[in-house]
């Protein structure tokens, strides 16, 4: 998969070029529909919601702004809070303060990436990414996602592979 840039440049895309992942920019335009920000990019990139990956912020200990992780899953799928917190080695996780969230991670919701955070946390991927040659994730802003293999979102973000997610 070779880089191609189609879109502006993003602290998610200057982790990715600085590892030496290659991806695929998408840009397209945010929808004005009821639904939420992954829905309407699968429907923008024309692919299903279980190719496309959201970002999703939580905590894990009793210091619920200090102590946050990432958890990425389908947008077709729910995060199952027990399972990321087990792969985590915590008792319990729980979706993390939306304020707190974008403080930790300097991306606005709906717009939160993995890649290039303002300070890296422990990362799941839901295991079930590795179903596909590629997958689709947040690139830093609304409207904008990356096209990489499953494999090369583990090897940039040190990530943990683990079934986290449960069907809607």
């Amino acid at each position: 998969m070779a880089k191609k840039s189609k879109g502006a440049s993003t602290p998610a895309t200057l982790a990715l070029d600085a590892a030496g992942i290659d991806y695929v920019a998408h840009s397209y335009g945010p929808g004005d529909s009821a639904e939420g920000y992954g829905a309407q990019a699968a429907a923008a990139l024309g692919v299903g919601g279980d190719r496309v990956f959201k970002t999703l912020m939580v905590s894990t200990g009793a210091n619920a702004s200090l102590e946050l992780a990432v958890a990425i899953v389908a947008v077709d799928a729910v995060l199952d809070l027990k399972a990321v917190g087990a792969a985590l080695g915590k008792k319990k996780a729980q979706l993390a303060d939306k304020a707190a969230a974008q403080r930790r991670s300097g991306y606005v919701l709906g717009g939160i990436s993995p890649f290039g955070q303002r300070q890296s946390s422990p990362t799941v991927l839901d295991a079930g990414a590795q179903r596909f040659e590629s997958i689709f994730i947040s690139g830093g802003r609304r409207g904008f996602s990356l096209q990489l293999r499953p494999q090369d979102a583990v090897k940039a973000l040190g990530a943990l592979l683990a079934p986290i997610s449960t069907q809607r």
